[in-house]
């Protein structure tokens, strides 16, 4: 108080905001002085809270003068706490017993003003008693609020009426509560994907954050009327060092945060890459290069997380019990070697040596779960047993046969399997098991498409297998659902993905170092030499079906051959689809797309055709060219169109095009050429669905070298993703470029506005030879700028020496196709095809040219001048 009445000295001063906000500045510069990222910050929060304090104090004297003592002013949520965190919110309530009058409205917004002008930036709400007590009832995230009240000034008495229904449990019963914070905490869950592992957490409200300590302290203090969480030990919560746990792992996430709030100067709470780096460095965390100590603060940050995760969980299972009540129920339930009882569906050791005398009961418990439907997990006695247990889980047992079993066991069972591995990894019972995919816990992945660490990112590929096998997600992917019906023994595929990833970090081929240990997983566990056959190379060949789908020609014979050769069976195949398909969707949700859906499965479809056909019979291309000309013709001539028509449209056409565009593709672009006169040119149309979910946008002009560079970066100012591009180039010099794109999204164009603004503008800087320079209203990645991806070109020959194939991998970004169009008229290249893979913000793309003469290209020095003027264009990006 003595201080609040210092500062009154300031309203003295003709320019008292100014005044203000220098000692506000000067009090934040040393709060931010005395903060060191390896010492508590609990001082630090209470000083700012009571900084705060007197700054209110000495303004609502000041301001209401003698009404001051007629009202009250109260602080509440984190200020009411005195946790305030350099950027965090103000949140106050003046309480009024009746309706403000006009007098008091104004010296109110007085008071808010002059907050505003010395930027305080309250949350500030005016409520009458009878109102603040209706909002209670109303909702129950408002009384959270109130539970946490502190009376800063004013008349006592019309907090303690506010504060009366509410600590006497009238409003919201702990019961009712308890309910109701639990659904908060299942939509805040849901909201980031139900883990903590995700690459840029969020501190405060992701799974394992802050809120959930908050949860846990509401929902304590809302039942028992404690102002601390140690009171958990005194009710039988928690022992001694549980609680410390808790503390311990609540005092690293403030430390975090504060440092957060003070390096972005706002309150952010979002562990994003653009501040991993420097927080890093701040907590001491030092590696041999810049990403290593990045993943070593983060696995800081994952440990202490999934640590209040599972201390969350634990808890509000017993203020399950012990809140909302009800008769407790008891189920004997007997195995061949372990006693357990299940008590309100939570499964309970009988006795505390349980694990001890038989440590097989570590895996048994999550079996004996799967088996019973009604059990909704493991008690929390239990959970810490397990978790004192681990070191039983050693050598000898890894390579104890009845363990061996009971793990492929869990991977048989026709429910369960995701909880059952998601509880075992949280528990550490997968790690102990599995010292490999130790190895993957909290790894990060720095390849801006997965948002997952590498364990996590595991779980969720084992999970989109599952679905594929349950009939209520059969709508998500059904060609899925069918084709897993086709699957024997879908433990196969779990193990599999369990392993596909594992390698990850160990340096080298993850694919081939992941092959090795699955050899030696399947050999330990006593599969058949068919079984250790498909899953070893399932994991060395994860990858080649989404990397031929996106980065080869598929409607190439030969490309199906070979890769038909691979995979050697449909046995494999169809392990290998359903593999890739949940792989790709457990990287990030928002990589999935209708073009990628539809390229996997024309692949499949394709080599499905030719494994049936078998490998010694491969299709002939003159009968695919053949077939694609024929059934274009059948098609044009049911459309009315003369068969003199169709054949001048071909007439300049070589056999190339027959080969590259599938029938009901040669159909649609006939009717436009033949529909269109020289004084039309460009022509430019966009189908707006194809069979592989894209929209087709089409080109039909005379050559020019500028076509490809003009057309790709107009598409790209239009916000579009180039996912295709095939360029055909007739006798009489004539061009028909074709482009499969998408919303940068990755969602369908589904607008005619906006078809035809795409179409319109396209044409005109054809037309015109230039691009009027614009906002570019596409997106670049804010992660790429922090981790570039290095360009790297590598020149191929095709096949059937066709082409010289460049492959570019480099960081995404505008104007990119645009600035190798031309590159690759500046060396006079004619460009044939382009297959774009965009991943995250990594580009994969795939270009085949000639010279003008239609050879490849094959003089070493040209290609080397060429990697020379790529890398130079692309340079100038970064």
């Amino acid at each position: 108080m003595t201080e609040a009445l210092a500062h009154t000295h300031y309203f003295t001063q003709s320019d008292y905001i100014i005044a203000f906000k220098e000692l506000i500045k000067s009090k934040n510069l040393e709060l931010e002085r005395a903060f060191n990222p390896q010492e508590p910050v609990t001082p630090l929060l209470v000083a700012k809270a009571d900084f705060v304090d007197e700054i209110l104090i000495t303004g609502w004297d000041h301001f209401l003068g003698e009404t001051a003592d007629q009202l009250s002013l109260i602080a509440v949520g984190g200020y009411g706490r005195k946790e305030l965190f350099p950027f965090s919110d103000i949140d106050i309530v003046v309480l009024l017993d009746k309706e403000a009058s006009t007098e008091t409205q104004a010296v109110l917004g007085q008071f808010c003003n002059f907050l505003w002008d010395i930027g305080l930036k309250p949350g500030l709400s005016v409520r009458t008693v009878e109102e603040c007590i209706q909002s209670c009832i109303d909702d129950q995230t408002i009384m959270t609020s109130l539970m946490e009240t502190r009376l800063l000034r004013g008349n006592p008495s019309l907090c303690a009426k506010v504060l009366e229904p509410i600590n006497s449990g009238e409003i919201w019963p702990s019961n009712r509560f308890f309910a109701a914070k639990m659904q908060e905490q299942e939509h805040r869950y849901f909201k980031f994907h139900d883990t903590a592992y995700n690459l840029e957490p969020n501190i405060k409200e992701g799974p394992g954050g802050l809120r959930d300590m908050q949860i846990i302290a509401w929902v304590f203090k809302r039942h028992y009327g404690s102002s601390t969480l140690k009171e958990l030990i005194k009710y039988g919560f928690l022992p001694e060092s549980e609680y410390e746990e808790l503390v311990t792992a609540r005092n690293v996430l403030w430390r975090i945060r504060y440092a957060l709030h003070l390096l972005t100067g706002r309150c952010e709470d979002r562990l994003l890459f653009d501040f991993q780096r420097d927080l890093a460095e701040q907590f001491g965390f030092k590696g041999a290069d810049p990403n290593q100590s990045v993943e070593e603060f983060m696995q800081h940050y994952y440990k202490t997380v999934v640590g209040l995760e599972r201390l969350n969980e634990m808890l509000l299972q017993l203020f399950n019990e012990r809140f909302i009540g009800g008769e407790t129920t008891y189920q004997q339930i007997q195995t061949k070697t372990t006693k357990l009882i299940a008590i309100n569906g939570y499964l309970e050791a009988e006795t505390n040596s349980l694990f001890e005398d038989n440590p097989l009961a570590l895996l048994e418990i999550f079996l004996v779960i799967q088996q019973n439907p009604s059990l909704k997990g493991i008690r929390s006695k239990t959970i810490r047993l397990i978790r004192k247990s681990l070191h039983l889980i050693d050598d000898q047992f890894r390579t104890d046969k009845h363990a061996n079993h009971l793990f492929i066991e869990i991977l048989r069972q026709p429910r369960g399997i995701t909880h059952a591995l998601r509880r075992m990894n949280r528990y550490g019972v997968l790690a102990a098991y599995l010292p490999s995919f130790a190895h993957i816990v909290a790894r990060m992945q720095y390849d801006l498409f997965h948002i997952y660490t590498v364990d996590e990112h595991t779980l969720f590929v084992i999970r989109n297998l599952r679905r594929f096998s349950l009939e209520k997600h059969t709508h998500e992917l059904p060609f899925c659902n069918d084709i897993f019906l086709m699957i024997p023994r879908p433990e196969l595929l779990y193990i599999a993905a369990l392993f596909h990833d594992i390698a990850k970090g160990k340096g080298g081929d993850h694919s081939q170092v992941g092959e090795e240990i699955a050899q030696a997983f399947c050999q330990q566990h006593d599969l058949s030499r068919h079984d250790t056959k498909l899953v070893t190379w399932l994991v060395r060949n994860h990858l080649i079906m989404s990397m031929t789908a996106q980065r080869k020609d598929i409607s190439d014979p030969d490309i199906i051959h070979d890769f038909a050769t691979q995979v050697g069976s449909t046995e494999y195949l169809n392990h290998l689809y359903l593999l890739t398909v949940a792989d790709i969707r457990a990287t990030n949700p928002e990589l999935w797309n209708s073009w990628k859906d539809a390229l996997l499965k024309e692949l499949y479809s394709a080599t499905y055709n030719a494994l049936r056909r078998g490998l010694k019979n491969p299709i002939n291309i003159s009968d695919r060219l053949e077939e694609n000309k024929t059934e274009a013709l059948e098609e044009l001539l049911k459309l009315g169109i003369s068969e003199a028509t169709i054949h001048a449209s071909w007439k300049h056409v070589g056999d190339e095009y027959f080969l590259r565009y599938t029938a009901e593709e040669i159909a649609w672009q006939t009717i436009a050429i033949a529909s269109c006169d020289e004084p039309d040119l460009p022509l430019v149309l966009l189908r707006p669905q194809t069979q592989r979910g894209s929209a087709e946008v089409f080109i039909y002009t005379r050559n020019e070298d500028f076509i490809f560079s003009i057309s790709t970066e107009t598409l790209d100012q239009l916000g579009l993703t180039i996912l295709d591009a095939r360029i055909v180039t007739t006798s009489d010099q004539y061009v028909l470029n074709s482009f499969q794109v998408l919303e940068q999204s990755g969602d369908p164009i589904k607008d005619l506005h906006r078809e035809v603004h795409i179409c319109t503008a396209l044409r005109k800087n054809l037309k015109e030879h230039h691009i009027n320079k614009q906002k570019n209203i596409r997106r670049q990645s804010r992660q790429a700028r922090h981790f570039p991806i290095p360009t790297t070109i590598s020149f191929h020959e095709d096949p059937q020496r066709r082409f010289t194939v460049m492959e570019l991998i480099t960081t995404d970004h505008a104007g990119l196709l645009s600035k190798i169009g031309h590159v690759l008229n500046d060396h006079n290249i004619q460009l044939h095809d382009a297959k774009i893979t965009t991943i995250g913000s990594r580009a994969e793309d795939m270009f085949y040219f000639t010279d003008y003469q239609s050879n490849p290209i094959q003089d070493h020095e040209t290609l080397q001048n060429l990697e020379q003027a790529i890398q130079s264009a692309l340079r100038d990006h970064l």
